[in-house]
């Protein structure tokens, strides 16, 4: 063994170690439950590489008392919310209980009981907070995390809960007072909620619905003029251009839809994007091809 090539020999020492760090992850998992080792164990925890230990979701799950454990991480801080009065390092261990709760809500094992428990209700009053401070920033960014994991497996079921709830109120307002990256990603789940067929007809249904999704994306596509942001952008571009499959919001996008879509303002933005050049042209079409605007939206401006 000793005289074989550094390639063929490192696979054994990769695996070695790899060992070394499933058992270290494994008893992190337990000193979850103990409250004198739970902030190391979840901030190591957080760190774990999921292509290496892919059974960490399941693992938390169901060990005893760890759900439990991070349930308790994440409401210790309510008190803290209002008024604003949190230090960087409390969002931050927070947000590592987050972390791991981002893992089970991806793992397709755990994704269905972590919904089935409710638990993103608790993430909630931490996306309904209105500091713009970075520790609740990024408590903000890291709940929207979890509910992007989420919506990014494309299932029905996922959509229909999140309907149930406070989510895309919640949101809306992100994308109107978060942080860039925070607005891209609240503005991911809206776009992921709407091309599910449930979702769609949700927003829809009524008025009042779709004007409070439209003021919201006119008012970023204004702010965008002054700051572009192509990512976020897209995900908006894309957000219109799934409204034009429902007849009654197609319509009265003809009325609704920001000039700034309409001109040439963000070609420079977009030029290295030609899915977002071509979901925007699409768009365009789709508007002026439409019908005249059914009653009750004709009136809708953004």
């Amino acid at each position: 063994m000793a005289n074989l090539p550094p390639t063929l020999a490192s696979p054994g020492a990769s695996s070695s170690s790899n060992n070394r760090r499933l058992l270290t992850a494994e008893q992190l998992v337990l000193d979850i439950c103990d409250p004198n080792l739970r902030e190391n164990a979840l901030l190591e925890l957080s760190k774990v590489r999921r292509e290496i230990f892919q059974d960490l979701a399941p693992l938390l799950w169901h060990s005893f008392g760890t759900i439990a454990a991070l349930t308790q991480e994440i409401t210790s801080v309510y008190r803290l919310l209002t008024p604003p009065n949190m230090t960087s390092a409390q969002s931050n261990r927070v947000c590592n209980a987050l972390a791991l709760l981002q893992c089970v809500a991806s793992h397709p094992e755990t994704r269905m009981l972590f919904l089935n428990a409710q638990m993103p209700l608790y993430l909630y009053a931490f996306l309904n907070t209105s500091s713009k401070s970075k520790p609740f920033e990024y408590l903000r960014l890291t709940s929207l995390g979890v509910i992007g994991a989420l919506v990014k497996v494309d299932d029905t079921e996922v959509i229909k809960f999140l309907l149930k709830t406070e989510i895309v109120p919640l949101c809306l307002r992100t994308m109107e007072m978060g942080s860039e990256l925070s607005k891209t990603v609240a503005t991911f789940i809206v776009q992921k909620v709407l091309l599910d067929d449930v979702g769609l007809e949700y927003m829809c249904t009524t008025a009042e619905r779709f004007f409070a999704l439209g003021r919201v994306l006119g008012n970023m596509v204004t702010s965008l003029a002054e700051g572009p942001s192509p990512r976020l952008l897209k995900h908006i571009i894309r957000c219109y251009l799934r409204l034009t499959d429902n007849q009654k919001a197609c319509e009265a996008l003809r009325n609704c839809l920001p000039d700034l879509l309409r001109d040439p303002s963000f070609s420079s933005c977009l030029c290295d994007d030609p899915s977002a050049r071509q979901w925007l042209q699409q768009l365009i079409h789709n508007i002026r091809v439409g019908h005249p605007a059914p009653r009750g939206f004709e009136q809708m401006r953004v």
